[in-house]
């Protein structure tokens, strides 16, 4: 392998682990924190309890936002290796590139916003019911939801990881 390749290669697992690594601990941890700082984390918290579990909160949503930013070097260093090596028409790569884009838009549509709504900027949030019969899912249930978006995010992530290295069908 010659040494651009090499060094394009290495940019791009660095950006990985350090971007998307960071952005995949921080998303977990969101919920908790964000449901302590409510109140609703099914235990007594004290109020000083809360306001550091919402400083937490909103440092972890920054992080995300900061760390998503960050992340798009992983494809653009990924695509710009891929094409060095000459295998971006590989199925293996298409299929990383395509759990790349769910990954992202999943965080951009579905793990973002709600984090936003949960730290209190419904705005930005989802929507409110537009039924008027459906009550509004209580925070306990909109943290599950985003603990299980992210578990799907970093799953998706995980698969591409284990695409990068088995590549299956480039042998």
């Amino acid at each position: 392998m010659a040494a651009f390749p090499t060094l394009l290669l290495s940019l791009h697992v660095l950006a990985a682990i350090l971007a998307v690594g960071t952005l995949a601990v921080a998303a977990s941890l969101f919920p908790r924190y964000a449901l302590r700082a409510r109140g609703g984390a099914g235990e007594d918290v004290a109020e000083e309890g809360r306001e550091r579990a919402a400083g937490v909160a909103a440092f972890l949503h920054r992080v995300c936002r900061t760390y998503a930013v960050a992340g798009l070097a992983v494809p653009v260093l990924g695509m710009a290796t891929g094409s060095a090596l000459g295998v971006l028409t590989d199925a293996w790569l298409i299929a990383s590139m395509l759990l790349t884009t769910a990954a992202a838009l999943l965080l951009a549509l579905a793990i973002l916003p709600v984090q936003r709504h949960l730290l209190g900027h419904p705005a930005d949030g989802p929507p409110p019911d537009s039924d008027g019969g459906t009550p509004r899912p209580t925070p306990a249930a909109t943290a599950a939801s985003l603990a299980m978006r992210t578990g799907v995010f970093n799953l998706l992530w995980a698969i591409v990881v284990v695409l990068m290295i088995a590549r299956p069908g480039s042998a």
